[in-house]
């Protein structure tokens, strides 16, 4: 799965995973008043404003970008339906040509990892027939509960050909008050705890190679760019998606360490500036019933930003 994603980042030369994370008040006025008049003010119809919203941003950004990325607590607030309006949209992306990268951060030990695994990366017995769940073709890992968390996730990844993002360090600022707590190894020397995860990610990754990346990548927070310097050399051969962007304060030029010489290796969700793009002042000219043009231009905006960062690096 790892090459197909940079084959497709090398063909839309767009490092870029649009972050699919509604709310209501991200949903445009006009979207609410449809779906609340033919289901109610009802979970099913937030569920059904949220496929609409969906729909039209993937519609208007897909020939764009590699990926998508759906954050699932934004669905699962509004119950089965949300759940439901998750798989639409996750099916609708496939259907697309997108790589889905399920941000669920699921992370457990022994049969419940499992059982996360295989629902949103690989398939059930049920009777005699194998299912699929949410069917995502990556998905984010806490690994904070050790490798007996992880470690199902890898194996069901290289029986499916799939792929996971481990979380190491992340963009919130409260990270840390864990991550960045000092370790003490043997000799006396201390490092941050998000080396040494860092550094178990690229062992994990050794068993899940893609041809140049690992299907088994990290999570690096854009505001974070000194840790990001870090850990490119901590993980020369794990792809690291950086979340971040924009509306958390990450640019182009935070970001270039994230990635390796061959202008590859890392991957910048952005999902409110992009998706509430008709929210934002230089975009408010498209209006809100033109809010999927506002998010096509906030990615060619973003893709421009990342490119020039990049070329400036030299």
């Amino acid at each position: 799965m790892i090459d197909r994603l940079t084959e497709k980042i090398r063909k839309t030369q767009a490092p870029i995973v649009v972050g699919l994370d509604p709310t209501m008040k991200l949903i445009p006025g006009h979207l609410l008043k449809r779906a609340f008049a033919e289901y109610g003010e009802t979970m099913k119809g937030a569920a059904e404003a949220v496929w609409q919203y969906n729909k039209a941003i993937v519609d208007a950004v897909c020939d764009l970008i590699p990926a998508v990325k759906p954050q699932i607590a934004m669905y699962e607030q509004f119950g089965v339906e949300g759940l439901i309006a998750f798989q639409r949209t996750v099916e609708y992306c496939k259907e697309k040509g997108l790589i889905v990268i399920g941000d669920v951060k699921r992370g457990d030990i022994g049969s419940t990892s499992e059982a996360y695994a295989t629902g949103h990366l690989g398939q059930v017995q049920v009777g005699g027939t194998m299912c699929r769940g949410f069917d995502e073709d990556f998905v984010t890992v806490n690994p904070y509960l050790g490798s007996d968390g992880v470690k199902p996730f890898i194996k069901v990844c290289r029986e499916e050909r799939k792929g996971i993002f481990v979380l190491v360090k992340t963009s919130n600022p409260s990270s840390g008050e864990f991550q960045d707590r000092l370790v003490r190894e043997e000799g006396g020397r201390e490092r941050p705890l998000y080396e040494i995860v860092g550094e178990q990610v690229a062992a994990w990754g050794e068993e899940c190679m893609g041809t140049a990346y690992s299907n088994v990548g990290a999570v690096v927070g854009a505001t974070y760019p000194e840790q990001g310097r870090i850990l490119r050399a901590i993980m020369p051969k794990t792809f690291i998606l950086v979340p971040g962007y924009g509306a958390q304060g990450g640019r182009g030029a935070d970001l270039v360490h994230f990635f390796n010489e061959d202008g590859l290796g890392a991957i910048i969700n952005s999902s409110r500036g992009i998706i509430a793009a008709y929210q934002q002042e230089q975009y408010a000219k498209y209006g809100e019933e033109n809010f999927a043009d506002a998010s096509r231009a906030a990615v060619l905006a973003m893709k421009e930003d990342i490119a020039q960062a990049l070329a400036a690096r030299g």
